[in-house]
């Protein structure tokens, strides 16, 4: 009688520290620290642009010969390169998992049947936005009426660098006088498109159209505009830190540069921002294409760097992202 009395109290003590476990389980997921992406791609997947890809590629340039076959423009030799998804449902399932395994919310752009199927995948956690990069996407009617809708909320991405353009080039202010009177907030390409660009993809591109100067035209004209600098304008660190400081309301990502660019140069160029006293207006994203890791990639850089303090990586990896957006922050705890 009495060893089934302590069988049985053993069992249940055995339960109710399961029970326990779980219970701080599940508590621990919901209680991950929020993470906002700024930049990510929501596009279907293009089997002509499934290779696999290492982190920080670009930390060996070679040249190419103008009667050679062009550089590749990615590099595959690593012990772990990254998974290119290979289906639309694959990016799907992965990049909605790890959103909510670490309480993301993203930023997207790209095709509107991926936006609505990932929002629909992942209720409130995808920010769709919309760009406009040559004005030749659509009219301005067009244009106002996609943002009236509700469904939009951001401007971007808008890449006026690719087509040869200023992004204050005059073919674009009604679009971004759209933008300011319906205090939208806008994403603009500036900086680096990475290696042999003009020569391999995209002939209409220049670097000197990344100089984040060219910038200030547009802010004049539209002085109640809030901008955002992808790609921080990488490599133009100088030029980056003195448009912000005579532009008050302009914040950057660090997306894209993050990833591909050697990750000593990563972290000085973004080390260089904090130093310069920009660490409430830098926000994290990643320029997520077709390889879903590159999330947990790209986190890992801010989570792993040590002149960093942990309230500065808070900043970056969603506090100034809230800020910047106007976001309800109760509505992340």
């Amino acid at each position: 009688m009495f060893r089934t009395w302590v069988f049985q109290k053993v069992k249940c003590l055995f339960s109710l520290l399961l029970a326990g476990v779980h219970a701080f389980s599940q508590d621990t997921i919901k209680k991950h620290l929020p993470i906002i992406d700024v930049h990510v791609h929501a596009m279907k997947v293009n089997p002509n642009f499934s290779m696999d890809m290492c982190p920080w590629f670009l930390k060996n340039m070679a040249g190419g010969d103008p009667n050679q076959p062009a550089p590749s423009f990615l590099n595959t030799d690593c012990a772990e390169p990254l998974k290119a998804a290979k289906t639309d449902q694959q990016m799907q399932d992965e990049v909605v998992g790890t959103m909510k395994r670490l309480n993301m919310t993203i930023i997207a752009y790209g095709d509107p049947d991926i936006l609505r199927k990932w929002q629909k995948a992942a209720p409130g956690r995808v920010i769709p936005g919309i760009g406009v990069s040559s004005g030749k996407e659509m009219t301005v009617r067009a244009f106002k009426d996609s943002l009236s809708s509700g469904f939009y909320k951001v401007m971007g991405e808008v890449a006026p660098q690719y087509q040869g353009l200023s992004p204050s080039d005059t073919m674009l202010d009604k679009y971004f006088a759209v933008a300011e009177q319906l205090n939208i907030p806008v994403g603009i390409h500036m900086g680096t498109g990475g290696n042999g660009m003009a020569n391999i993809t995209s002939p209409k591109y220049r670097a000197s159209l990344g100089n984040p100067f060219l910038l200030e035209d547009l802010l004049a004209r539209h002085p109640k505009l809030k901008v955002w600098v992808m790609h921080a304008g990488y490599p133009m660190i100088d030029e980056m830190i003195a448009l912000m400081g005579a532009n008050a309301y302009v914040y950057v990502d660090i997306a894209g540069f993050i990833w591909s660019y050697p990750l000593e140069e990563v972290n000085d160029y973004i080390r260089r921002l904090v130093q310069a006293g920009f660490e409430k207006r830098i926000m994290y994203g990643t320029d997520l294409l077709v390889w879903p890791k590159l999330i947990e990639t790209s986190i890992g850089v801010i989570e792993n760097a040590n002149y960093l303090s942990f309230e500065q990586k808070r900043d970056i990896l969603f506090n100034n992202a809230v800020r910047f957006f106007r976001l309800d922050e109760n509505k992340f705890k």
